[in-house]
């Protein structure tokens, strides 16, 4: 009986575990986005996550509770928010993000002071307010004259179909939004979708008097950044752009081309909520283990010169369960200040690598490192520290071939000496012999 009852009870804490997990805080600007943008929020509830929706300037508005986090992710389409409700700050979400919290933005040309501010902490440049991305050449039949509703292929997407999807199967997108700009020397941000060549960001109500905020391919449209800590952030100048509206239009270029039924903001859209609340690229490791070839257990310490085998499991974590993660190019090093070894590990079975090496004619404090880092995938950084000794006084050879040249030297001089001996000691001088017998 005791075992059922705690049987049920691990059963319930892994449920209650799961859907804290996916807990959420979705803050708006008013309840109509709601209803703009339902095809979005049902998409999220149908994989599992528990929205909780409030307003932006809510006087409730919290995070955190005892100093423990009600959500795991958070969402704010509220682009014209001047300042958040509650306890909710610029500081307490990017607090939120240092604690591994993931969070999905969206502004518009409207975007206010405060989502300015957040974004500039992520590593990203917004533009002024009033400003759209406006392309001449590439907008969509039913804009109204600004050409500000611009349609945007799918090749300009990033090339990591773990973030965004397959592009090939991706229909042009419709963008209709601020610009933004990033900055190229952070490595962990990303530009997941640009404008065109003939795209810029300005206020389409203002004569061009000074150099665009961005323009051409700097144009960022969406962007992301995953912390060191692996926390997601993405940022899309655009709230329409997760709209129903934009989800269900069709798509066709003013200066003709080929007409699609439907856009992909929402195979887009789909792929980047996924992304960026760790449904996919999340990685682990699920063991490690490295012993002397020819056993099977790690020994204390090892010896110089001898052979070791490393094995370590990884999974990826694929929307609902964790499988194998299967690539080619995860490297290990053998590390004691800078790295000894570096090898490629060699992919076995699923999800398991192995590498065998030699261990370096110097003794010392060692790591066994696997530093993975790949664009779209959380950091894989796993290290085993072991020591290697020097070769014990009845580990080392009785005679090296280098030595060969001194040996013979010894039993020559040794050969030499001897027949000296002999000679000195039984042969007698001719001459003295004469002058004994006169």
């Amino acid at each position: 009986m005791n075992l059922h009852i705690s049987v049920i009870l691990l059963f319930v804490s892994i449920l209650g575990a799961n859907a804290s997990s996916k807990s959420t805080l979705v803050l708006l600007d008013n309840q109509v986005i709601k209803e703009t943008h339902s095809m979005f929020f049902k998409s999220l509830q149908e994989r599992g996550y528990s929205l909780t929706f409030k307003i932006a300037d809510d006087a409730a508005l919290t995070l955190s509770k005892y100093n423990e986090y009600l959500y795991q992710n958070l969402i704010i389409f509220a682009p014209s928010v001047e300042e958040f409700g509650g306890s909710l700050s610029v500081e307490t979400i990017t607090q939120f993000i240092d604690e591994g919290g993931n969070v999905l933005i969206a502004g518009s040309s409207s975007t206010g002071d405060v989502l300015r501010e957040l974004a500039s902490e992520c590593g990203f440049e917004v533009d002024e307010e009033g400003a759209y991305v406006i392309d001449h050449l590439n907008y969509d039949i039913t804009d109204d004259g600004e050409h500000t509703k611009i349609v945007v292929p799918s090749d300009n997407l990033i090339d990591a179909s773990i973030i965004v999807g397959d592009k090939k199967e991706i229909s042009p997108l419709l963008y209709q939004g601020t610009g933004l700009l990033v900055d190229q020397e952070n490595v962990l941000v990303l530009p997941l979708l640009t404008g065109d060549s003939t795209s810029y960001s300005y206020n389409p109500n203002q004569p061009i008097k000074e150099y665009p905020h961005a323009i051409g391919k700097s144009t960022v449209l969406i962007a992301a950044l995953q912390a060191r800590n692996n926390a997601r952030v993405v940022f899309s100048g655009s709230l329409s752009f997760f709209s129903d509206e934009f989800f269900t239009a069709g798509v066709q270029k003013s200066q003709g081309g080929e007409k699609f039924d439907k856009s992909g903001n929402q195979l887009t859209a789909m792929a980047i909520s996924q992304w960026v609340f760790k449904e996919t690229g999340e990685l682990r490791v699920k063991s490690i283990k490295h012993h002397k070839i020819g056993e099977k257990e790690a020994p204390g310490d090892y010896t110089i010169m001898e052979e070791v085998i490393y094995t370590i499991e990884i999974d990826i974590f694929d929307k609902t369960n964790w499988i194998p993660y299967k690539a080619t190019d995860i490297q290990l090093e053998f590390v004691r200040i800078d790295p000894f070894i570096r090898t490629t590990l060699k992919h076995t079975k699923d999800g398991l690598y192995e590498a065998k090496f030699k261990i370096p004619d110097v003794y010392g404090v060692y790591q066994f490192k696997v530093d993975y880092n790949r664009v779209g995938y959380t950091r894989l950084y796993s290290t085993t520290q072991v020591s290697v000794r020097p070769l014990q006084h009845t580990q080392y050879e009785r005679f090296i071939p280098s030595a060969y040249p001194y040996y013979v030297s010894a039993f020559s001089m040794m050969f030499g000496l001897f027949v000296f001996s002999f000679v000195f000691l039984h042969f007698k001088d001719e001459s003295v012999k004469g002058a004994k017998a006169d």
